[in-house]
């Protein structure tokens, strides 16, 4: 190109240069990154106000001209998943004007989803801790190479006010993630790896997974302010004056807000603000142990959880697959285990992961994150992905009566059972009381009785029919009935889709 052509480029032609950009970019947009397909995808960010700017990947080109303040935003069409590596180009244009212009490198088009909670989320794929990684996740890491997966894990930072301007780093799902381990990298969310994986296997297209979750941490700090809103009972959380680290004191403390990193929206200004309105698909989420004391009002929490995430980030379609608590001890988790299911029920949206056959009494944080991973994963097969032969609900309690001393129950999403005690005990999880109160362990007296090699009876093998006769001896006029509320919280009863029943509880009035 000679020097008089260079001098007498169009204003136009120079937005479709890569220059040397002073432009800013959202904290999702970065190399390697995945766009949402089928949906209007958000690109946002900050330029010199009064200029134009122009974003183009592929065929599809938007521009807009930035505000006093010098932010910007523009909306690309809907487009089709690609695993083609291509430039998302944003240029900042102004004809006679030197014109400034990023290119985010090897972009995709997929699924995108977000990933957050609390340590059970946070717990790696692998790391340092033989109590604190995933039980599969070396080999896992080692025989893995999907490059058109890539997962982000945010930094541990709280903030008393929204956060922006980081990069998010978007990892590819190769062996490499091995290595990264090795030099001191952050390895991402087990379950968030295995999600991306289940889907990157079911659909073959890209799939992103951005992580932003952290242990010991409760819901509040995850809910946006927005989220309160329309919700009774929760006027502490909404009206609190958040504090920076070095003014929290311990006079402030309040029920599960027990540090400054705990404060209502804290982690959502600090890990998940930045993100929104990222065009996603939905978030999953594995907490509640942190908010255990406090079940009566957890449901209206993943309420405000929930309507905060669908109001920032845009979407009132956004969808939220969670996962109900792991026994681990805790005398009452049934009681939290039961308001998780209440807001299952009560938001269309969301979808709830059964895993209380996977729990560690000795531990907390349980190794297999795979199976949570699947099973959460059903659910956006079924109602995302079209995949119509998967059932993806645990059962639940349809009606109940009873007749004579015994409840006959029947099901939702459930047209079989059967019954795996690993260790072939007969303690199957129910109980029942009559007038007296005196809880007394129950049995399914239509289960089909088997016996173990040296004669003993033992719990295994189907039930009969669809519903179940639940009895127990001694009790001949039973009022109440309840499931997995004692010691050890361990479920071995499943319905025909290979899903365990949750924790209930009924009464006769």
């Amino acid at each position: 190109m000679n020097m008089k052509r260079e001098l007498t480029l169009t204003a136009a032609a120079l937005c479709a240069l890569p220059l040397f950009a002073k432009i800013e970019l959202a904290t999702p947009f970065a190399d390697g990154m995945v766009l949402q397909r089928e949906m209007d995808v958000p690109v946002w960010g900050k330029a010199d106000a009064g200029k134009k700017v122009v974003v183009s990947f592929a065929d599809a080109r938007a521009e807009t001209v930035a505000a006093a303040d010098g932010s910007w935003s523009v909306k690309l069409p809907k487009m089709a998943a690609s695993k083609e590596s291509r430039v998302l180009r944003v240029a900042e244009c102004a004809a006679g004007d030197k014109t400034d212009a990023v290119a985010l490198k090897d972009v995709l088009v997929g699924e995108v989803w977000m990933c957050s909670g609390q340590s059970n989320t946070d717990c790696p794929i692998w790391g340092g801790s033989p109590r604190y990684r995933d039980g599969w996740g070396a080999m896992m890491l080692a025989s893995t190479d999907k490059p058109f997966v890539r997962l982000v894990k945010t930094p541990l930072v709280a903030s008393a006010e929204p956060r922006y301007g980081y990069k998010a780093t978007w990892m590819k799902m190769t062996p490499a993630l091995l290595d990264g381990f090795k030099k001191g990298q952050r390895m991402p969310s087990a379950m968030g790896y295995y999600y991306a994986l289940e889907l990157a296997n079911a659909l073959d297209i890209p799939i992103g997974l951005v992580d932003s979750s952290w242990g010991g941490t409760n819901i509040d700090a995850w809910t946006p302010r927005s989220g309160y809103e329309g919700l009774t009972g929760l006027d502490a959380e909404r009206d609190w004056k958040n504090v920076g680290a070095k003014e929290w004191t311990d006079a402030m403390r309040k029920g599960p807000i027990g540090g400054w990193i705990q404060q209502p929206s804290a982690l959502w200004n600090g890990m998940v603000a930045a993100y929104a309105p990222m065009a996603c698909r939905g978030f999953i989420w594995y907490q509640g142990c942190h908010n255990a004391g406090e079940y009566a009002r957890y449901c209206n929490k993943m309420h405000a959880l929930y309507n905060g995430w669908a109001k920032e980030f845009k979407n009132p379609a956004l969808k939220l697959y969670f996962v109900q608590l792991a026994p681990w001890g805790y005398k009452d988790i049934a009681n939290i285990q039961m308001a998780q299911a209440q807001f299952d029920q009560e938001e269309p949206n969301a979808g709830m992961a059964v895993i209380n056959d996977v729990g560690n009494l000795h531990d907390i944080h349980p190794n297999d994150k795979r199976t949570v991973a699947k099973r959460l994963s059903l659910h956006a097969l079924r109602r995302d992905y079209g995949w119509t032969s998967v059932r993806d609900n645990s059962p639940t309690l349809k009606s109940w009566k009873v007749e004579g001393d015994a409840f006959v129950l029947s099901f939702n999403d459930a047209e079989g059972w059967y019954v795996y005690n690993p260790d072939r005990s007969m303690d199957i999880g129910f109980e029942v009381c009559g007038a007296d109160g005196a809880w007394k362990p129950a049995k399914i007296r239509n289960l089909v009785e088997s016996k173990d090699r040296q004669g003993n009876l033992q719990y295994q093998g189907p039930v009969e029919g669809k519903d179940l006769v639940i009895a127990a001896d001694g009790v001949k006029e039973p009022v109440k009935l309840r499931y997995l509320h004692s010691a050890p919280w361990f479920g071995s009863l499943y319905s025909d889709a290979c899903l365990p029943l949750g924790a209930f509880a009924i009464e006769k009035k």
